[in-house]
């Protein structure tokens, strides 16, 4: 009985995913995005760099001890080996994160990784882009285990793909 409140309710949240969104601008109006309305906005800063981080709920208990995120960072940068130092920055991090194992690698600025975070696996999906003299980090972030199935992962990938096609 579980299983099944659960597959309808991330099912309701595919469907409300689709058809809701909220716009979001950053770097005064020079980014701009688009998020589902049922992602919860946890963390804003301005300033530079500038960072918005939403909470992607999860209707299972899995989300009792996990918090699956996706954050947008966009920092001004002078020109494209600024750019790639911080790209190489930020990638050093998540190397040095407990338990980082490399993943599928989808270009030179997309890194696919897992790590740990407080005893539990994560799968991270990081991509980069210089637009602009701003360097756009998007960081799509969750349990690489969560009893909400495979609709709500997918629901997740897919909205991470709907901002980095926005980021381009």
């Amino acid at each position: 009985m579980s299983f099944i409140r659960n597959m309808v309710i991330a099912s309701a949240l595919v469907l409300a995913g689709a058809a809701h969104a909220t716009d979001i601008s950053m770097a005064n109006g020079s980014v701009s995005f688009s998020t589902p309305d049922q992602w919860l906005g946890i963390m804003e800063t301005q300033g530079d760099p500038e960072v918005r981080v939403f909470q992607v709920p999860d209707p299972s208990p899995t989300a009792s001890s996990s918090l699956a995120r996706v954050t947008v960072t966009v920092k001004q940068l002078p020109d494209a080996s600024a750019f790639q130092a911080y790209v190489n920055g930020a990638m050093s991090k998540a190397k040095a994160l407990t338990g980082y194992q490399a993943g599928s690698t989808q270009g030179s600025d997309n890194f696919v990784y897992t790590a740990q975070e407080n005893g539990a696996p994560y799968s991270y999906t990081e991509r980069y882009w210089f637009k602009d003299n701003h360097a756009i980090q998007l960081r799509c972030v969750r349990p690489s285990q969560s009893q909400a199935g495979a609709a709500w992962r997918t629901a997740f990938d897919k909205g991470c793909d709907a901002i980095a096609s926005r980021l381009k």
